[in-house]
């Protein structure tokens, strides 16, 4: 990159850890043969190595990570497929060593506005984004191979991904190329076994809460019948995956909010096949709290690896004060006991009411670094400057007045 390329980049957050130096000796190891993926086709017929890779070498944090949730992606966001977004290709880089398949970063790319990005494989409906790797004793020094194979043959102006753990395993990557964040959030937990049973878990909230979620089902039963559900995939997790992304959206625009990615029919449609199962699991869990038959909370989840990620979590606004949504976290809680679930993790951003209920967060970052002039100016002037200024004036924004700009621009 040249100098003023690199003058153009946003400032680095400060960040905890920077990364160790890989020896000489490391990083002269085995031959890594790397490969850019391209062709659907090619990923599809990687489907047995990354599932044996994710099998041995596979985080539980890396749940949207996993082939077939990018399987499952691909077939409703890639340009090759039916509906997909034009012009969003594979750019998924591959390392191999000794034939053997050791790490997998899945990446594409996409042309818009005259600058070409790559960014995660999953991106918008992925909530955490890393690479897959094998537990080998050089990491660094391969991924980082990976990053010079990606330069050299993607040809793109800016790398932009977005929610990186601090604990992900490309993490010291970031660092390591001179990456830059362009946001930092936080990613709320619960830490189920840190407790025998939900009942001593339980114990960590006051007496108050504890009572208080008693007294508003007591109420809520007084207004019909309440039950609750929980769906390992199927015909009704499929339903009401959907119903989920329809309540999140009415409740963004009762606050003069919008979603491109959450009222886009595409990402309905993936979450259908996502939540069903039918075909390669992602192993989604559907909650839900009923009232006469009638969604008024939903949960829409998926598991990996004893860790559980709450990607929806909304009610129905026709119920906003009757405390569903803290009804139907209680029960979603009580059953990951009887799953053996370790960790309800509630995702970023950090919410009050994530945090009300969290024992711990972990930070969460989005990296960016140009890889042309183009990509520079787009990374300073867009992604450090104007998008981040937008947002906190939009949060900043009374709702009453967000709702009259919204009336405004849908006429």
């Amino acid at each position: 990159m040249t100098a003023q390329a690199r003058s153009l980049a946003p400032p680095l957050i400060p960040v905890s850890a920077p990364c160790p130096t890989v020896p000489a000796a490391v990083r002269a190891a085995t031959e890594v043969v790397y490969t850019l993926i391209t062709a659907r086709a090619e990923f599809d017929a990687l489907e047995a190595e990354w599932n044996a890779l994710f099998e041995r070498a596979g985080k539980p944090t890396q749940v949207f990570q996993t082939f077939n949730w990018n399987w499952h992606w691909a077939n409703h966001f890639l340009a090759s497929s039916l509906g997909g977004v034009a012009g969003v290709r594979l750019s998924l880089i591959t390392a191999r060593r000794d034939g053997k398949l050791i790490m997998v970063w899945p990446l594409v790319t996409e042309r818009m506005r005259g600058i070409t990005q790559a960014f995660w494989m999953g991106d918008p409906a992925s909530q955490y984004g890393d690479i897959i790797i094998d537990d080998v004793s050089d990491a660094l020094a391969v991924m980082r191979g990976g990053w010079d194979h990606l330069v050299a043959n993607a040809k793109g102006d800016v790398l932009r991904l977005r929610r990186i753990r601090e604990d992900a395993a490309i993490a010291p990557l970031m660092v390591e190329i001179g990456a830059s964040v362009a946001d930092k959030l936080t990613a709320p937990y619960m830490d189920l076994a840190s407790a025998p049973t939900f009942a001593k878990y339980e114990e960590r909230y006051s007496s108050h809460a504890r009572k208080n979620r008693r007294r508003l089902k007591r109420r809520l039963e007084e207004r019909g019948t309440v039950t609750f559900e929980r769906h390992h995939g199927g015909a009704d997790a499929r339903r009401l995956a959907v119903k989920a992304l329809e309540l999140k959206s009415e409740w963004l625009q009762s606050r003069g909010l919008i979603s491109q990615a959450i009222s886009n029919a595409r990402m309905a449609r993936f979450f259908a096949d996502a939540a069903g199962g039918e075909e390669k699991s992602t192993d989604c869990i559907v909650s839900a709290l009923m009232l006469d038959g009638e969604p008024a909370a939903l949960e829409v989840a998926f598991t990996c690896k004893g860790r559980l990620a709450m990607h929806v979590i909304v009610y129905n606004l026709k119920f906003e004060k009757a405390g569903v949504g803290v009804l139907l976290m209680e029960k979603s809680l009580s059953d990951g006991y009887v799953e053996n679930i370790g960790v309800y993790d509630m995702l970023a951003p950090g919410d009050n009411y994530k945090l009300d209920w969290a024992d711990g967060s972990a930070h969460v970052c989005d990296w960016v670094k140009p890889l042309s002039i183009k990509g520079a100016a787009y990374a300073h002037v867009y992604l450090g400057q104007l998008r981040p200024k937008a947002k906190a004036f939009m949060a900043a924004m009374p709702q009453s007045l967000r709702k009259l700009i919204k009336r405004a621009a849908n006429g």
